[in-house]
């Protein structure tokens, strides 16, 4: 991928935990890097197809003063942000914030922070057996997308299948979407469990019934044993229903576990 740079940006700004700054303001110097393809605009000399610095320049300075932080961390994590959130072609964005006049009563050059931020591919798995199944599954959907740092890709055909691990209960309805997001899984982990409250889900009958169910599948392909979200899932290539989903939307993505295509593991399933 291609990089995009501005270096050293100045900016007048009310950032700061000491009342001083806050009142006298100082000087912040706000160097970017972003990640982008941009052949197609050199190629064709089409701006479009690139991000235009000098606007991108305007932007930043007016994000950056628009309130005033204590910490430059939370006006680094917010331009970048704004960041994704204003420039879909930017996969990665670096943000360096220096502060030359920090008041801390030493000689230096500066102190400065640096925020890295990108987009990343997850595939998450829904399932519903209680009350109005499809507006289950509708309104789950329309919450991920009112979510800041995450865009729907694709969604499965929704199915419907019996249940899995607690067969006492009443068959589900299952889909899986493809999202790109730039929060961590952790966070994305924590967003789904508040929707699955809003939905009113209770957690009483381990696999029971459930009003609603969000599952993080797979996480670019990072593998990880944080218990909040184990990555991939570790049931996923187990479960004909999701992998069908998955072989629907993404056949040829490799499950970083087994090395394996989703539609193989699917054909394994079936013929099992």
């Amino acid at each position: 991928m291609d990089k995009l740079y501005i270096k050293d940006l100045e900016v007048f700004a009310f950032h700061g935990v000491f009342p001083e700054e806050k009142k006298l303001g100082q000087k912040f110097l706000i160097s970017v890097t972003l990640t982008l393809d941009m052949r197609e605009a050199a190629i064709t000399g089409d701006l479009t197809k690139s991000v235009h610095y000098g606007e991108l320049c305007q932007a930043l300075e007016q994000e950056f003063t628009r309130e005033s932080y204590d910490l430059i961390e939370t006006a680094g994590e917010m331009l970048a942000v704004y960041v994704l959130n204003n420039y879909p072609m930017v996969a990665e964005v670096s943000i360096l914030i220096k502060k030359p006049w920090a008041p801390i009563l030493k000689s230096l050059d500066t102190v400065a922070i640096e925020i890295n931020r990108s987009w990343h591919q997850a595939f998450l798995g829904l399932g519903t057996n209680m009350g109005d199944r499809s507006h289950n599954l509708a309104a789950a959907v329309e919450a991920l997308t009112a979510t800041e740092g995450i865009e729907l890709l694709t969604q499965s055909t929704v199915i419907e299948t019996e249940p899995w691990g607690y067969t006492d209960q009443d068959p589900f309805l299952n889909c899986v979407v493809k999202i790109r997001t730039y929060l961590p899984p952790a966070e994305l982990m924590s967003r789904l469990l508040a929707i699955e409250l809003e939905l009113k889900r209770e957690r009483t009958i381990h696999w029971g019934p459930r009003t609603i169910d969000l599952d993080v599948l797979f996480y670019d392909s990072l593998i990880s044993n944080d218990p909040h979200v184990l990555l991939p899932h570790p049931r996923v290539h187990e479960r004909a229903f999701v992998m069908e989903s998955l072989a629907e939307i993404a056949p040829y993505f490799i499950h970083p576990v087994f090395n394996q295509r989703m539609i193989d593991i699917f054909e394994q399933l079936k013929n099992d």
